[in-house]
C-alpha cells in the first residue's frame, strides 16, 4: 500500500487515482485523523481529490470491502466504528481458537518454520521502529498469528482466524496506542521462544495472555481518537 506523501503529490497535481484516494484515506483513518463513526462525505472528497464521484466511488468501495468504511444506503459512507460488545466478543473467539492454535503449532512447527517467524518478527521490530504506517504496523502484528495457522495446515481454521485477525486490526488500528503495538511484537517474540523450547503449555499461557493484554489496551472512552477535525483539513495534514 502507497504511503500518504506520495498519494498527497497526486492530489496536488490532479492525478490522484482510487486507488491513491482509497490509500489516502486509509492512512488517515490508521492515523485517527478520521475516528470512527466520521462521515466521509462524496461532495468533499470530489473536491478534495479533483476527480469525478466515479472515482469516489470506487475508492470507498474499496474501503469498505477492507471493512476500514461502512456504506449506509441512503445515509452515506462513514468510518467503521467496531462496538465495545463486538469487540470483545472477537478477542473471546481469538483465545478460543488460538490457545488450541499455539499448542498445535509447538506440535508440527519445523526449524524453517521458525526461520520464517523470525524474519516478520524483524520485519514488525523494522515497522514499528521506521516510518511505516500505523495500517501497515496493525497489519504486520495481525499477519503473524496468521503465519501460526500456516504451520499448522488447518486451512478451514486458517480462513477462520484470517476473518478474526482482520476485524481485529481494524479494532486495534482504531482503539490501541502506538506504545500497545510495541508491547504485541515483544509477546510474540517471548510465545516464539516457548514454542522453540518445545514448551506447548507455557506457549498456550503466553498467546491468551497476548490476547487479553492486547484486550485490556484497548480504549473505547474516545481517548484514543482525537476530537474530529474538518475531512479536508484531516486528510491533508
Amino acid at each position: 500500500m502507497s504511503n500518504a506523501p506520495a498519494a498527497t503529490d497526486d492530489i496536488q497535481n490532479g492525478a490522484a487515482s482510487s486507488g491513491d484516494i482509497a490509500n489516502h484515506i486509509a492512512e488517515a483513518i490508521a492515523a485517527r485523523k478520521l475516528p470512527p463513526g466520521t462521515k466521509l462525505r462524496e461532495e468533499a472528497l470530489c473536491r478534495l481529490y479533483s476527480v469525478s464521484r466515479t472515482k469516489i466511488r470506487a475508492a470507498l468501495l474499496s474501503l469498505s470491502k477492507d471493512k476500514l468504511i461502512q456504506i449506509v444506503p441512503d445515509k452515506g459512507a462513514f468510518v467503521s466504528q467496531p462496538s465495545e460488545q463486538e469487540s470483545r466478543d472477537i478477542f473471546a473467539a481469538r483465545r478460543l481458537i488460538e490457545g488450541a492454535l499455539a499448542r498445535e503449532f509447538v506440535a508440527k512447527a519445523k526449524p524453517a518454520d521458525y526461520r520464517k517467524l523470525e524474519q516478520h518478527l524483524k520485519a514488525e521490530r523494522k515497522a514499528l521502529a521506521g516510518d511505516q504506517s500505523s495500517k501497515q504496523r496493525s497489519q504486520l502484528l495481525g499477519d503473524f498469528h496468521v503465519l501460526l495457522a500456516d504451520v499448522v495446515g488447518n486451512h478451514v481454521l486458517k480462513e477462520i482466524l484470517r476473518e478474526l485477525v482482520a476485524r481485529s486490526t481494524l479494532i486495534t488500528m482504531l482503539y490501541q496506542s502506538d506504545r500497545d503495538a510495541v508491547c504485541s511484537s515483544d509477546e510474540h517474540a517471548t510465545f516464539l521462544e516457548a514454542a522453540k523450547a518445545g514448551d506447548a503449555e507455557r506457549a498456550a499461557s503466553l498467546m491468551l495472555h497476548h490476547l487479553s493484554h492486547v484486550e485490556a489496551a484497548l480504549r473505547f472512552d474516545g481517548s484514543a481518537a482525537e476530537a474530529r477535525r474538518d475531512l479536508v483539513t484531516a486528510l491533508l495534514m
